[in-house]
C-alpha cells in the first residue's frame, strides 16, 4: 500500500526532488525510443542485463538498508535491522536469480519449469513452485507453495501459456508506468523486473514520496537497464504521477497503493462525476492498468487439538504478522477469526498478548498511522495495548470480541494499515460448521481479496471429512494469496509464486487489485497461490517478533541468493539455530 493523493510524507534531506515535466517528457521518450528493441532482445542480452542488475543492487545493499533503517527509525546492529535485509536485497537478489533461471530455462529448453502438477479439491488443475531448488527445501523443510489455476485451464495450457511473451510476443514493444509503493522497499523493484522480464515492456517507475530515498541506490544497482533506456526512475508525489499516467507515450500502469489512488486515476475525483463515469463504465483514464491494493487480511483459526506450545507457536506468528515493518504492509494481519465457543479461545488471546507485549515498539513512520490508529480505536469498550503511546509512538493494540453482524464496524470494512489487529468468533467450536461460517465471512464481510491466513492442526488434516472441509474452505477463498498455519508475506518474498488479488475485481469494484507480479514461472491462468507451513518449525521463522539473529540470517541469506550458494549454507543455518 502506498500513499494516496492527499497523504503528505517527511522529506529527508537526501531525498531527491520531484523530477520536472520537462525532464519527465525527456525520460519517457528516450524509454518509447527503446522500446521496440527491448522487446526484441535476446534471452542471452536478457540474462546478462538481469545478472547485471543483481549485481549492481549486491553492491548497493548495504547502504540501501541503511539509508532504511534511519528513514523507519531502527538501529543499526538490532534483529530489526532484518527487517530491512528482508524487504530490500534478500528479496530482490533471490527475485533476480530466478528471473536469469527462467530465462536460461527459456533457452535451453523452450519453456520454465514448475514443479509437480496436481489438482485441487474441486478438479482445477494445480502446480507446485516451491521449493525452487535443494537449498530451499532444506532451509525452509515442510514448506510447498501451489499455484491453483482457474477453471478450465488444462495442463496442455498451462505449459503452452507460460513465458507467452517468449512464444508468441503479445506487443513490439511498450512503455509502462510503474508507481512505486512506500512501505516495502523491495515492492517496486519486483513490479518493474515483472514487467521487464515477464512482460518485455520498458519501465518509467515513479518513487513515493515515502521512501523517495531509495531512488538514488536503485539508480546505481540497475545502471545497465537506464543506460540502455530500459529503465527511468523519477520522482514526485500525486501531481507528477498524474502527469505520467496521461502522458502519451505511456501504455500501462501498474500501481502498488490504495483503492483510493486507484479510483482516482482511473475514475477521477470522488463525487457525482466519478459515480456516473462507474455506473456508465467509462472510465477517465482507459490505459490498461494492473494495481495491488491493500486488504483486510483475516486469520482463521480451526478448532483443533492444539497444545499449549502449539498455540504460543500460532500466536507468535499471528503478533508477527502484525508487527512486521511496523504494520504497514498490505498482508499485515488484521482480524483474527476464532470460533463461537472454542475453549481454547482465551488461551490463544493470551499468547497473542504475550507475543505482542515482547515485541519491540516501532517507530510509526508512514504518514497518517496516529490519526488511523486513533479513529480504528475510538469508542471501543475493550482495547489492550501493548506499549507507550509517549514520544510520537503507537502501541501495537488488540482490540478482540467484536461483533461479526455489525454491518457498520469499520475494522471490517476498510484497511486500518497502523498496528491495530481485531478479533471476532463465528459459527461454532465444530470445525466443519467453523469453516463454513468463517470463509463466508472472510469472502463476504471483510473488505479485500489479497491475503487470507488458515491455522489448522495437521492431527485435524488426518481426518478425511476435516480435511476435505478445510481444503473446500481454501479453494472457496476469494484471495489471491492462501497462507496454511504462516504468514501469507511468505509468499510475497518466494518470487516463484505470482501475488496479487484474486482475479474476481473489476474495475468499478477492484477491492484488492488486478493482475499479478512475481511469478517467476511467468504462469498463466492463475487464480491464487496457496504456501503450506508446518504447525511449528525449529529453527523458528526470522519474521518472528523474538528472533534474536535476523539482522545476521537476512544479510547471509542476501549473500546466498546471489547465486544459490551451498557453501554459504552453513553460516544460514549458524544465524537461524541462534535465533
Amino acid at each position: 500500500m502506498s500513499a494516496s493523493p492527499t497523504m503528505t510524507a517527511p522529506v529527508a534531506a537526501d531525498t531527491p526532488r520531484p523530477t520536472e515535466a520537462q525532464r519527465i517528457d525527456e525520460a519517457v521518450g528516450r524509454l518509447r525510443d527503446n522500446a521496440a528493441r527491448f522487446a526484441r532482445l535476446s534471452l542471452d542480452k536478457r540474462v546478462a542485463l538481469a545478472r547485471a542488475m543483481q549485481v549492481g543492487y549486491v553492491r548497493v545493499a548495504e547502504a540501501s538498508v541503511r539509508a532504511a533503517c534511519a528513514a523507519k527509525g531502527i538501529s543499526l546492529g538490532t534483529p530489526l535491522e532484518g527487517e530491512e535485509w528482508c524487504l530490500g536485497p534478500w528479496i530482490v537478489v533471490r527475485h533476480l536469480r530466478l528471473i536469469q533461471q527462467s530465462l536460461l530455462a527459456l533457452k535451453r529448453t523452450g519453456n520454465t519449469s514448475v514443479g509437480k502438477v496436481g489438482r485441487t479439491v474441486d478438479d482445477r488443475l494445480s502446480v507446485q513452485v516451491y521449493p525452487a531448488n535443494g537449498i530451499d527445501a532444506m532451509l525452509f523443510n515442510g514448506v510447498r507453495v501451489d499455484v491453483h489455476l482457474q477453471r478450465g485451464v488444462t495442463e496442455k495450457d498451462l505449459h503452452a501459456t507460460r513465458a507467452g511473451f517468449y512464444k508468441v510476443p503479445s506487443h513490439d514493444g511498450r512503455v509502462a508506468l510503474v508507481l512505486g509503493a512506500g512501505n516495502v522497499n523491495a515492492i517496486v523493484s519486483l513490479d518493474l523486473i515483472t514487467k521487464m522480464f515477464n512482460e518485455g515492456k520498458v519501465c518509467a517507475v515513479k518513487m513515493n514520496p515515502v521512501n523517495a530515498y531509495l531512488g538514488p541506490y536503485l539508480e546505481q544497482a540497475f545502471a545497465a537497464a537506464v543506460r540502455e533506456g530500459f529503465l527511468a526512475i523519477l520522482y514526485g508525489g500525486a501531481d507528477e504521477g498524474a502527469y505520467l499516467a496521461g502522458h502519451r507515450h505511456i501504455d500501462e500502469i501498474h500501481i502498488t497503493g490504495s483503492d483510493q489512488t486507484y479510483d482516482c486515476i482511473v475514475w477521477g475525483p470522488p463525487g457525482s462525476k466519478r459515480v456516473q463515469r462507474k455506473a456508465e463504465g467509462r472510465p477517465l483514464l482507459a490505459k490498461p492498468i494492473t494495481a495491488e491494493l491493500g486488504n483486510v487480511s483475516p486469520v482463521m483459526v480451526i478448532p483443533g487439538p492444539y497444545t499449549d506450545r502449539e498455540l504460543a507457536f500460532q500466536a507468535e506468528d499471528v503478533a508477527s504478522a502484525l508487527t512486521y515493518n511496523a504494520s504497514f504492509d498490505c498482508n499485515a494481519a488484521k482480524v483474527v477469526i476464532t470460533a463461537k465457543g472454542w475453549p481454547l479461545r482465551e488461551t490463544f488471546l493470551r499468547h497473542l498478548a504475550t507475543a505482542l507485549a515482547g515485541a519491540p515498539q516501532r517507530q510509526p513512520y508512514y504518514p497518517g498511522a496516529r490519526a488511523r490508529w486513533e479513529a480504528f480505536t475510538a469508542g471501543r469498550e475493550d482495547v489492550r495495548r501493548f506499549g507507550s503511546l509517549a514520544n510520537a509512538m503507537l502501541p501495537w493494540t488488540l482490540c478482540p470480541g467484536l461483533d461479526p453482524d455489525d454491518r457498520a464496524e469499520r475494522a471490517f470494512r476498510e484497511e486500518s494499515f497502523c498496528p491495530v489487529l481485531f478479533e471476532t468468533s463465528v459459527g461454532s467450536s465444530d470445525p466443519f460448521d467453523f469453516v463454513e461460517h468463517a470463509v463466508a465471512f472472510a469472502n463476504d464481510r471483510l473488505w479485500g481479496t489479497l491475503n487470507a491466513t488458515v491455522i489448522v492442526h495437521p492431527a485435524s488434516l488426518k481426518d478425511p471429512g476435516v480435511s476435505a472441509s478445510v481444503e473446500r474452505g481454501i479453494t472457496a477463498l476469494r484471495y489471491g494469496a492462501v497462507g496454511v498455519n504462516a504468514f501469507p508475506g511468505l509468499l510475497f518474498a518466494c518470487g516463484t509464486p505470482p501475488w496479487g488479488a484474486h482475479p474476481s475485481s473489476s474495475p468499478s469494484d477492484i477491492q484488492s487489485g488486478a493482475g499479478w507480479v512475481h511469478n517467476t514461472p511467468m504462469l498463466e491462468g492463475i487464480e491464487k497461490a496457496v504456501a503450506r507451513h508446518p504447525l511449528t518449525t525449529k529453527p523458528k521463522p526470522a519474521y518472528h517478533v523474538s528472533h534474536r539473529t535476523a539482522h545476521v540470517l537476512l544479510r547471509r541469506m542476501t549473500a546466498l541468493e546471489e547465486r544459490a550458494s551451498w557453501t554459504k549454507v552453513p553460516g544460514v543455518v549458524a544465524a537461524a539455530m541462534r535465533g
